[in-house]
């Protein structure tokens, strides 16, 4: 095989791989307990994560959030810090905001990235929720950057007072930013007492120019009403990887607490990914 041809066939391989892997950061920035359950969390609402993931989440119950998670991958060193507040208690509309400073890539190639949302939600009776989120991103580094605002959209459905399900669209304004790209969201949760699973299902038809669909599933079982214990699994359609994940928490009366997150990738990267969350509600 001739030399040239060669190299632009390793440099168009190597590129489109660089690109899903920046599209893929930031849709991976959650709390430990979404990471414990595989990142089955869009249809659940129990988290200030809802900011990130389905806006119409917010307002499935009166409560005020604050909750601040720490994130780091051993194998890659990568990590992120960040802060997330609903107040859902004060009216039928329900607010939050999320920042988060997120590190990316190794030595002359570090990135980091400060990535905050606005979102609301409203219940538009008692079995349909609509939201939305604001997001601006600001990202620096040798090989990146990024000054970009953008936006996402959801729904939710409470088919029962157990059962929930949902869709959200993101990144809807085009930045032309191969971070922010778009992609889809459709996800179920089941709520029956002690027991919560949950499912979602990411697709992405424009990075790449092709469909890509990530798989997330998790279980949270609550023993004694204060210690959740979690179990997921997910795959990556970009990295054509799987993770499994674990968790733990401690949760107060009030619905208070910490978690405890691990996820490891089978094959691909081999991330090694450790998360902690501390959570204050309030109803």
């Amino acid at each position: 095989m001739p030399l040239r041809p060669f190299v632009l066939l390793l440099a168009l391989c190597v590129s489109t791989t660089a690109l899903a892997q920046r599209s893929e950061d930031l849709r991976d920035i959650m709390s430990a307990r979404a990471y414990g359950m595989g990142g089955a969390y869009r249809a659940l609402g129990l988290g200030s994560e809802s900011v990130m993931g389905n806006p119409a989440a917010m307002a499935l119950y009166p409560a005020y959030r604050v909750e601040g998670t720490g994130a780091w991958d051993t194998r890659s060193k990568e990590g992120l810090l960040g802060i997330s507040v609903i107040d859902a208690a004060t009216s039928r509309l329900a607010m939050g905001i999320d920042y988060h400073w997120v590190s990316l890539g190794r030595g002359g190639g570090r990135t980091s990235a400060h990535f905050s949302s606005l979102g609301v939600g409203l219940p538009l009776g008692q079995s349909l929720l609509i939201g939305a989120t604001a997001r601006y991103l600001r990202m620096s580094g040798q090989q990146r950057y990024a000054n970009s605002i953008t936006m996402d959209t959801g729904v939710l459905l409470r088919l029962s007072p157990a059962f929930v399900a949902g869709f959200s669209a993101h990144n809807l304004i085009d930045t032309d930013n191969e971070e922010l790209t778009r992609y889809y969201s459709a996800h179920v949760g089941v709520m029956t007492g002690m027991l919560t699973v949950a499912g979602d299902v990411r697709a992405d038809f424009t990075t790449n120019d092709e469909n890509t669909y990530t798989y997330n599933g998790g279980l949270e079982y609550l023993f004694g009403q204060v210690l959740p214990v979690r179990a997921g699994y997910s795959y990556d359609g970009f990295k054509r990887t799987s993770q499994l994940s674990t968790g733990i928490g401690f949760m107060t009366e009030s619905g208070g607490g910490l978690d405890l997150g691990y996820r490891h990738d089978l094959g691909g990267p081999k991330g090694r990914l450790l998360a902690l969350t501390l959570r204050l509600q309030m109803r």
